[in-house]
């Protein structure tokens, strides 16, 4: 039998095959914006294909549907006795973006330029996906078994909330009786930093209004005597955040940092190293204020006509504000609490909604079993220690698996903060697939081996 540094070696240099490039580029060319008109063929043909290549590793495989959602649920049992790991991917993705890449490139195909391989899908999701495909078939070739009981739940809407993956988890929660949840989405802390998360900040999307009349008024005329709702916005926008992007209500955020999470986080920069001096809570690191902390972030504001300006007082303005927030938050009082705030500075008129679909924020005690044992497997490949964050700074669908199946759960994230993803460019450089696949099929290969105690079962 291979033993484990051999079977690392083998898994790394498939990573860096033709055969490896030829089947990521297969599944950037699936057009899988669950948004497009007419999306569902190009779903359904995406899960065709990666239906094939899993069942061919000896897993069972059922297409499920939920909320009018297609999603693949492969399972390879080889002993109930032994541990189960549930794994996830989504083989959606955010529009393609066409004609905005640089030279032009087609999003649904995989182009090389330079050291770095571009396409839409590659970071987030599908490229990850396969890292993990990849390196599962090559313990199982190595020892002909995992060691271990795997189910695989792939869904194509994550991109826009995550639609019938709840549900479907919680009619399927008997049926998957699993012990562990080990998947990967997000970025690594820099591109050759092997890293590890155990939760996701949630996220919620807010709409504040004023409407103060019908129709514009001219400002010569009426300006100091009518109330600008442009204006009266801005200061009840002021009012929830500092000018240095301190969030102002206190029920927005936890608090505190654990002091787990801030050994955790202690030297670390995040973003790539991309972070302004003095912005953020005070009192905190960059690293805990993206991964530890909450922000609030105003992505659109609009009053008037801003494509062509005209002397009059408009009658209405809009923003749009998220938040990003951590555990110790209670999601379902954030529009509340909010509605006190902006009650109490005066601005009652000022109207709330919610938009888009929220992920609630859910975490795995950094200090848990399971999480030591990632980070000393990972540690054991790359021959030292991952960067271990105890919140992905975005969000994802982490609490349905934390808390409607109850499992402790780790990401070993195979991107890197400046890929573009959501963006045209989304690339990632070729040397992180060999590194990433060498990483997973050592965890893999130690998870079939482990004593359940080791894993915290």
């Amino acid at each position: 039998m291979t033993d484990r540094a051999t079977a690392i070696h083998a898994a790394a240099a498939k990573a860096a095959s033709p055969a490896f490039r030829a089947a990521l580029a297969a599944l950037i060319g699936y057009p899988t914006d669950a948004t497009a008109p007419g999306a569902s063929d190009a779903l359904a043909a995406y899960l065709d294909h990666i239906t094939a290549d899993i069942a061919a590793l000896g897993f069972a495989c059922r297409r499920l549907e939920q909320d009018g959602f297609p999603f693949l649920l492969a399972s390879r049992v080889e002993d109930p006795a032994l541990p189960t790991v549930l794994g996830y991917a989504h083989g959606d993705t955010v529009p393609g973006m066409v004609g905005r890449w640089r030279d032009d490139l087609d999003p649904w195909a995989l182009t090389e330029v330079g050291d770095l391989w571009f396409g839409r899908g590659i970071a987030d999701n599908k490229g990850q996906y396969l890292v993990n495909i990849t390196a599962l078939a090559e313990v199982i070739a190595a020892r002909g078994a995992l060691g271990f009981n795997a189910h695989i739940i792939v869904e194509m809407g994550e991109e826009i909330g995550s639609p019938g993956l709840g549900a479907l988890c919680e009619k399927l929660k008997h049926d998957l009786n699993a012990d562990l949840f080990l998947s990967s989405d997000g970025p690594r802390l820099s591109a050759d930093t092997p890293t590890m998360f155990l939760g996701a900040r949630g996220g919620m999307n807010l709409k504040l209004s004023i409407h103060r009349r019908t129709g514009g008024r001219h400002s010569g005329n009426f300006g100091g005597a009518l109330a600008n709702p442009g204006l009266e916005l801005a200061h009840a926008l002021a009012s929830i955040s500092s000018q240095t992007g301190e969030v102002l209500i206190p029920a927005w955020t936890p608090g505190s940092v654990p002091a787990a999470a801030r050994a955790a986080l202690n030297g670390l920069t995040p973003c790539g190293g991309e972070v302004d001096a003095g912005w953020g809570a005070p009192g905190l690191t960059p690293a805990e204020r993206v991964h530890a902390w909450s922000s609030a972030e105003i992505l659109a504001f609009t009053c008037g006509t801003p494509e062509h300006p005209v002397n009059a007082i408009p009658p209405e303005a809009h923003a749009w504000v998220q938040l990003r927030y951590v555990v110790g938050v209670d999601p379902d009082n954030i529009v509340p609490a909010l509605r006190r705030h902006l009650d109490a500075a005066g601005f009652a008129h000022v109207e709330i909604s919610t938009t888009d679909v929220a992920f609630k924020a859910s975490q795995t005690p950094v200090d848990h079993p399971f999480a030591k044992f990632v980070a000393r497997s990972l540690r054991t490949t790359a021959d030292r220690a991952p960067v271990v964050l105890p919140s992905l700074g975005g969000s994802l669908p982490n609490d349905i698996f934390t808390d409607t199946l109850g499992l402790p759960a780790v990401w070993v994230p195979h991107s890197y903060p400046g890929c573009s993803q959501h963006a045209p460019d989304e690339h990632l450089p070729a040397a992180i697939f060999p590194d990433a696949v060498a990483l997973m099929t050592g965890l893999y290969w130690d998870i079939g081996v482990a004593d359940r105690a080791d894993l915290g079962l």
